[in-house]
Formats: C-alpha cells, structure tokens, sequence
C-alpha cells in the first residue's frame, strides 16, 4: 500500500499549548488516518504569522509559504475549525483568502497543483452550524482544486446555549468516532486513487 502524507490545518483562535477541541478532533482524524498508512502532521495556523491577502506570500515574516509547501507535498489536506457565531472561525477565512492563489499556479500540462490532492474538515462547537461551516469550507476547496470524497467531514456540536467544549467530554461520542473513521477511510481511498489515476489535462 502507497504511503500517503496528510496536513491538518487546524484553526482555533487559541494558541499552543492551551487546549483546543479543533485540535483534539484533527488529531483523532490524523489518528485514524494512521490505520490506512497516512502519516501527517497538524499545525494551528494561529502559532503562525499568516499574512493577510491572496497572493502566494506577502511578504513582511509571512508564514503562510512555509505551510503552503507543506500542504503542497501532502496528499490530503483537512481543516480543523471551531465555530464561531455560526461561521467558521477568521483564521479559517485567512487560509481560504491565501488558497485563492492557487487559481494562479498550474503544472506543465495546465492543471492546477491542488489537483490529485484530497481534502476533508473537522468542526466543532456549542451550538447547532456543523453542515453550514462544512458548507463554506468545501465550495473554497473545491473551488481551488481539491478533491473531496464521500463522507467529507467529521463534526460535533454540543447543545444550544450551554458551555460544555468536545475537549471536556469524558469520552468521544459514537457518533462523532463513527464520522472520524468514515472520514479517514474515503481521504486515503480517494487519494490513492488519485496518485493512481491523476485527473487528464486541463
């Protein structure tokens, strides 16, 4: 079996090394990716200085080059985001921004570099909004090139107008384990058969 990478790129607005339930379930999908023999990393673009704007790099210590090439050698790619006021969170608005050059950056027979490399979202929150943040995350990474597969997404909200995080759950609930594992079978299926069989030129 191929060996596969994957990047999560985790979006909370808490910096490391305080606690984050975006963080927990990327990791558990990063987990569960390691029993198709995905390797990977997660960053939290909040550690980061990612410049706003939508070119490749803005220049000024902007980090976002740096991670652009990480998420370049990968194969598959997941957004982790809270969700905030029924949105995904502004640094996942901030990495979308910057995936918009990518419209720009093709390969020698016309396709775009984001082609061939899969893409899933993990979401979490306190309140009703997972299939609207999923929503707006998978047109932005279709829009750029990514593909997504069946099941794309893996998600928890808890109930409406009370304070419990997903980090504080004494275990992970079946139903969300459940997503977690679909999640990460169709990501590395669907990556294989892309690195098999690349789409034809543009």
């Amino acid at each position: 079996m191929d060996q596969l990478s994957a990047l999560v790129l985790c979006t909370t607005l808490t910096p490391s090394p305080a606690r984050s339930s975006s963080h927990l379930l990327g990791q558990q999908v990063l987990d569960a990716l390691k029993e198709h023999d995905v390797t990977g990393e997660i960053v939290r673009i909040v550690d980061h200085d990612v410049k706003p704007g939508v070119d490749f790099d803005m220049g000024n210590g902007d980090e976002w080059p740096a991670l652009r090439r990480k998420m370049l050698d990968a194969d598959i790619l997941v957004i982790a985001t809270p969700i905030w006021v029924g949105h995904p969170s502004s640094l996942t608005q901030r990495v979308i921004e910057r995936l918009d050059a990518e419209l720009s950056a093709e390969d020698d027979q016309g396709r775009l570099l984001t082609y061939g490399k899969v893409a899933g979202v993990a979401v979490v929150g306190n309140e009703d909004g997972a299939h609207h943040v999923s929503a707006e995350v998978f047109q932005a990474l279709d829009d750029v090139g990514f593909s997504l597969p069946a099941g794309a997404v893996t998600y928890w909200v808890g109930e409406a107008m009370q304070g419990t995080d997903y980090q504080d759950l004494p275990e992970t609930p079946e139903t969300t384990a459940g997503t977690t594992t679909t999640l990460a079978a169709n990501l590395a299926h669907l990556a294989r058969v892309l690195k098999a069989n690349p789409y034809p030129p543009s």
